[in-house]
C-alpha cells in the first residue's frame, strides 16, 4: 500500500502532464480512446465517490463559522463563470455546440483540483474546500437551471433530464462514499492515500474519449476553443480575486476564491455535454480539464511568493 500511495502522490503532482499526455494519445489514436466514451458517467460517478470519501463534518463547519467568505466563492462560481461563458459566445463566433459546450462548462461546479492550488498557493485551504462541497452540492438544482437559461438559444436543454442525471453521477456517489467513511473508517483512511491516482486515471480517461470521439472538430476548430478556453479560465482567476478584495477578504481568502472561481469541474461538463449535447459541445470541458489544470499551477506559484501581514494560519491539505 505504501507503494501505491508513493505512485499516487506522484502522479497526483504531475496531474496536468498525464491529461496533456493523455489528451494527444485521443487525437492521435481516436478509434482507441473513443471507445471509452459510453463510461463516461461511470468514470465521473468513481471520482465523486473518492471524493465523498474524504468528506468531513469539518468541511461545512466552515460555512456556519464563516458564510460570508463562502458566499462570496459560491456567488463568484455560479455568477462569473456562467456570464463570463455567455460574453465569449457573444464576441467571438462559434458553432452552436461549442457555444453549449462553453456555457455548460461554465455553469458547473467548482472543481476539486482548486483546493490542491490553493494549498500550494498558500491560501485559505478551508475556504476552497468548503466552496466546492457547496457548489458541489448545489450542482444538481443551479446548474441545470444556469444551462437552460443560457445554453437553450443554441441547443435544446433538458434541464429536469440533467438535474437527474447530476443526482445519479454527483450526489448519490458522493453520499455513499461518505457513509462508507462513516461505516469503515479503517478501511478509507488506509484507502485515501490511493483516490489522487483514482481520480487522474478517471479524468484523463474522460479527456482522451472526448478527444477521440470529436478528433475531426478539434482539428478544425480546435485553435478557437483553446483560445475561449484560456479566457474563461483566465478571467475567472481575475474576477474571482477582484470580487474577493472588494468584499474586503484577507490575500489568503482571495487566493482562494480566484483559484476556487476559474477551476471548474470539467469533468462533470464532459458527461453533460456527451450524453445532452454532443461529442463536439464536451470538447471545451475537455480542453478545460487539460488548460486549468496547468494555468492553476503557474497561478498558485506565483501566489505562493506573495503574502501580506493579514495572511491567516493555514491548515494541512487533507488530499
Amino acid at each position: 500500500m505504501k507503494t501505491l500511495a508513493t505512485i499516487s502522490t506522484f502522479v497526483g503532482k504531475t496531474f496536468a502532464a498525464w491529461v496533456i499526455l493523455f489528451a494527444v494519445l485521443g487525437f492521435f489514436f481516436p478509434d482507441t480512446f473513443k471507445q471509452i466514451a459510453p463510461w463516461i458517467v461511470t468514470l465521473l460517478s468513481i471520482i465523486m465517490f473518492g471524493m465523498g470519501l474524504t468528506l468531513s463534518v469539518d468541511d461545512f463547519r466552515e460555512v456556519v463559522k464563516r458564510p460570508f467568505d463562502v458566499t462570496i466563492g459560491v456567488l463568484g462560481q455560479f455568477l462569473i463563470m456562467p456570464l463570463l461563458a455567455v460574453l465569449l459566445t457573444r464576441i467571438i463566433p462559434m458553432p452552436p455546440e461549442v457555444a453549449a459546450g462553453v456555457i455548460l462548462v461554465g455553469c458547473c461546479p467548482g472543481g476539486t483540483s482548486s483546493n490542491v492550488m490553493t494549498y500550494l498557493s498558500k491560501g485559505d485551504v478551508a475556504l476552497s474546500v468548503a466552496c466546492t462541497s457547496v457548489t458541489t452540492l448545489a450542482a444538481p438544482l443551479v446548474t441545470p437551471f444556469l444551462v437552460w437559461m443560457f445554453a437553450s438559444q443554441f441547443l435544446p436543454v433538458d434541464g429536469w433530464a440533467m438535474f437527474l442525471s447530476i443526482v445519479k453521477v454527483v450526489l448519490v456517489p458522493l453520499a455513499l462514499g461518505a457513509a462508507l467513511q462513516k461505516v469503515l473508517p479503517g478501511v478509507v483512511k488506509a484507502a485515501v492515500p490511493a483516490l489522487p491516482l483514482v481520480s487522474v486515471i478517471g479524468i484523463v480517461l474522460i479527456v482522451s474519449a472526448v478527444v477521440g470521439a470529436s478528433k475531426g472538430a478539434i482539428a478544425q476548430s480546435g485553435l478557437m476553443i483553446f483560445a475561449v478556453v484560456v479566457l474563461h479560465n483566465g478571467l475567472g482567476y481575475l474576477l474571482g480575486y477582484f470580487a474577493a478584495k472588494a468584499t474586503g477578504l484577507s490575500l489568503a481568502k482571495r487566493k482562494a476564491i480566484a483559484i476556487e472561481v476559474g477551476m471548474q469541474n470539467s469533468g462533470l461538463g464532459a458527461a453533460l455535454a456527451t450524453a445532452y449535447f454532443s461529442p463536439l459541445a464536451a470538447v471545451p470541458s475537455a480542453i478545460f480539464s487539460v488548460w486549468h489544470n496547468i494555468s492553476g499551477a503557474l497561478l498558485a506559484n506565483w501566489f505562493s511568493g506573495r503574502v501580506d501581514g493579514d495572511t491567516e494560519s493555514l491548515p494541512d491539505y487533507r488530499a
